[in-house]
């Protein structure tokens, strides 16, 4: 990817993980990822509206699925598109807790495992200290 790709998908995402909402500075560790919102393999490709910056995490347990299983109704429904659709009518934070509030939603929390514990202090954290990013 080149380089000035990488700088307007990270700038566009204000250096926070556009799926988990994880400000980059919270983990100087993790290597921050451009993911490709529909995999190459499905027929995705490098323009800017299909990429997206994120957390090694959230890159990692998406993988190139398009799909999850809502925990809710057990149904088989697409994941969260990070272009098209709008992060607050989909999900919520509960304490520290991100909350699916739509099938999708739901099933890109299952999927994307986004209250794993170590993540949940790290926002618990990040909310206490007011760096947790605006929604």
């Amino acid at each position: 990817m080149h380089a000035k790709t990488r700088k307007v998908v990270r700038q566009r995402a204000g250096q926070c993980c556009e799926s988990c909402r994880l400000p980059e500075h919270a983990d100087p560790y993790a290597t921050f990822h451009i993911e490709h919102i529909i995999a190459k393999q499905h027929g995705g490709d490098d323009e800017l509206a299909n990429l997206a910056w994120s957390c090694s995490r959230c890159n990692r347990r998406k993988g190139t699925n398009l799909s999850s299983r809502d925990p809710n109704s057990g149904t088989i429904v697409e994941l969260f598109h990070l272009r098209q659709h709008v992060w607050r009518d989909h999900f919520t934070i509960q304490g520290a807790r991100i909350i699916g509030s739509s099938s999708l939603g739901r099933a890109t929390v299952r999927l994307l495992d986004m209250n794993e514990s170590r993540r949940v202090r790290l926002r618990r954290e990040l909310i206490e200290q007011g760096e947790f990013p605006a929604l």
